[in-house]
């Protein structure tokens, strides 16, 4: 099979030194090193920076706005009136405190709360415990 390399094949030996650094951004913006580089002749590049040095924000693109608007729904469904009485109701037939109901269910106080205040969206599974241990039907049309 013949040789790709007709002659001898010798390495040089010799080493490499590298010295020259790279010049920091910090000193690129040096104003005598600016000067400098103008005399010497060498290349300078300036950027001007679109609105620099201003506290303006950009303003959400209109189109984005609707995007999102319609894709979320404005408000989440929260407990009803009728079931946030129901729960209380029965809580207090029973001589529950919140906390009692809530290591009941197994979820935190802080659930109960929310639920008989109003401000916790419905979740059938806490709702089922609750029915539950209460005793009552929170759940469906029949809920009085």
């Amino acid at each position: 099979m013949p040789s790709r390399y007709p002659g001898s094949i010798t390495q040089d030996w010799e080493p490499v030194v590298l010295n020259k650094s790279r010049a920091k951004a910090q000193d690129l913006r040096n104003p005598k090193a600016v000067n400098q580089a103008l005399r010497s002749g060498a290349p300078i590049q300036t950027v001007r920076k679109a609105d620099a040095g201003s506290n303006k924000k950009a303003a959400p693109v209109v189109n984005a706005r609707k995007l999102d608007e319609a894709a979320e729904p404005a408000a989440l469904d929260r407990v009803s009136t009728e079931v946030r009485q129901a729960i209380q109701k029965a809580r207090l037939q029973k001589k529950m405190s919140q906390a009692d109901l809530a290591k009941q269910i197994n979820e935190r106080t802080q659930v109960v709360q929310e639920y008989e205040n109003g401000k916790a969206v419905p979740n059938q599974a806490v709702l089922g415990k609750m029915e539950k241990v209460l005793g009552v039907k929170l759940r469906g049309k029949a809920v009085k």
